[in-house]
């Protein structure tokens, strides 16, 4: 038989607000990959760029996805540089958008700092990277 390692207090990370952190990556990893998927395999020649950039959004927001329900200090400090990225993304592919909108043929996830998906895609990764520093000071100290 064999038995399931029990992680330490305060390494959850899907508690509380980070199961809803959870569930809206979850959302996000099926609708960035099932759209990239579908627009690379039908028509990709038409905005390579913008087609790709969606795919990358939800590989990242796949491994976040994962990292929130690994847990652990590891697993947290990896989502937030993830978080990091993910922001960066969003605000340079947004900018990218409205100044030169001739460069997106079609758009992304992140065009318009993710307008086309009610702006969750600049507002998550702020929601989780507060949610992840936040876990992170509720841990208690090692003795």
């Amino acid at each position: 038989m064999t038995t399931v390692e029990e992680k330490p207090a305060g390494t959850r990370l899907v508690s509380g607000p980070g199961m809803l952190l959870v569930w809206l990556y979850g959302v996000m990893v099926v609708g960035a990959v099932s759209r990239s998927a579908y627009q690379i395999a039908t028509e990709f020649d038409r905005a390579p760029l913008a087609y790709s950039l969606s795919a990358v959004a939800g590989v990242v927001y796949g491994f976040i996805t994962y990292s929130l329900v690994r847990g652990g200090e590891t697993a947290r400090r990896l989502a937030l540089v993830c978080c990091a990225a993910e922001l960066a993304g969003v605000l340079a592919v947004g900018t990218w958008t409205l100044v030169d909108p001739s460069a997106f043929p079609d758009a992304t996830v992140w065009s318009k700092y993710g307008m086309g998906y009610v702006f969750v895609p600049v507002l998550l990764p702020l929601s989780a990277m507060y949610w992840l520093r936040r876990s992170r000071k509720q841990q208690p100290e090692a003795v």
